[in-house]
């Protein structure tokens, strides 16, 4: 009975020991070249919190991960964890730091205050025309501006959601039909449309139909996808176009002992796919999804648009400057150029809303 329990327990090591210990990280492996040579195969894990169904799974990540596994010969192999299997939204950079997971893409906003420099891509009165403005301004300009606080990995690229637009049960034309209104939105979305004058409700977005349709709140603060993929434009009956409220930035970032241990010759190629995707697909990611929701809100659902006149923006955005000032102040108390780090980006702002109208 004991030599069984002997074996019992070597062959548990011995499959440990094949297998690998702990996360779902990096796991080694070999494959012959076509010139018999023995050449490591790296298998890394991408955690995510976006459903399997989501474009930013279908689209995004599929097509990278099997463009990069392809130029690498299938030496970087990359498995995606939709869903929060792997880590929860707000937990996942920290869980790529720790190694829970190779890679992650998450929300900066989730972790508010662990990204003192990237909240400026996400600040109120900055007007993106769209996500793909917004995606190159915030690329860019982290590029420029080497973060700190995003050096404990290796970004592989960020993408955001451009605009968001108010969609509401009552019009807005101008500033004073916002007052006092009942709109959902969280973070830093909340002190916006409060500076304005609204009355912000926090809930997640799944709440927000039930709460439209039963007229709790009024409207909501998001990205035009929301009215077709959550389906709003059921229970909301006009859209004002507020390209200077909102934007969310997603990361894809790569544990720093993971990217360390490719060799020279694969990461130059995993750097040559992240900016060709980014370019192709992650930059405009959420305005195929709001152009494609903006019709069939208008054409099937009958949502009336507003434009705000540029006066009435102006209007909007001067009462959103002291937003803008704490952050600067924010930063400067940390010994950081805040005022220059927010002129950087609205340079860029302005250049790539030119570029991209």
């Amino acid at each position: 009975m004991r030599k069984g329990l002997v074996c019992l327990l070597m062959l548990v090591l011995a499959l440990v020991l094949a297998t690998g210990c702990g996360s779902p990280a990096t796991s080694g492996g070999e494959q012959v070249n076509k010139d018999g040579e023995a050449t490591q195969v790296f298998k890394l894990s991408l955690a995510h919190f976006f459903p399997a169904s989501h474009p930013a799974e279908k689209i995004l990540l599929e097509q990278w991960t099997k463009a990069i596994e392809e130029a690498t010969n299938g030496r970087v192999i990359i498995t995606s964890y939709p869903g929060e299997t792997l880590s929860k939204a707000a937990e996942i950079y920290d869980g790529v730091v720790t190694g829970i997971a190779d890679l992650g893409l998450s929300c900066f906003s989730y972790t508010r205050g662990r990204f003192p420099v990237t909240e400026v891509f996400e600040l109120p009165g900055i007007t993106y025309n769209n996500s793909k403005v917004a995606s190159k301004v915030a690329w860019e300009g982290i590029k420029q501006l080497d973060p700190e606080e995003l050096r404990d990995t290796k970004l592989m690229m960020v993408l955001a959601t451009g605009p968001g637009d108010l969609f509401t049960k009552k019009p807005i034309r101008e500033l004073n039909d916002l007052h006092g209104m009942e709109i959902r939105a969280t973070g830093l979305s909340a002190k916006t449309l409060e500076m304005l004058g609204a009355t912000p409700v926090a809930m997640s977005q799944p709440e927000a139909y039930e709460s439209l349709s039963k007229g709790i709140i009024k409207g909501n603060l998001s990205p035009i996808e929301v009215l077709q993929g959550w389906k709003h434009a059921e229970v909301t009956d006009y859209l004002t176009l507020t390209p200077f409220l909102y934007n969310t930035l997603f990361f894809i970032t790569m544990n720093l002992e993971t990217w360390n241990s490719i060799p020279a010759d694969l990461q130059a190629i995993i750097e040559e796919i992240n900016e060709e995707y980014h370019e192709e697909l992650a930059c405009g990611l959420w305005d195929m999804q709001n152009e494609e929701a903006l019709q069939w809100s208008v054409e099937e659902m009958g949502l009336e648009v507003f434009t705000l006149s540029e006066e009435e923006s102006e209007r909007w955005i001067s009462l959103l400057q002291p937003i803008q000032d704490d952050f600067v102040n924010k930063l400067e108390g940390q010994g950081l150029e805040g005022r220059d780090i927010l002129n950087k980006v609205k340079e860029l702002a302005s250049h790539y809303n030119e570029v991209y109208k």
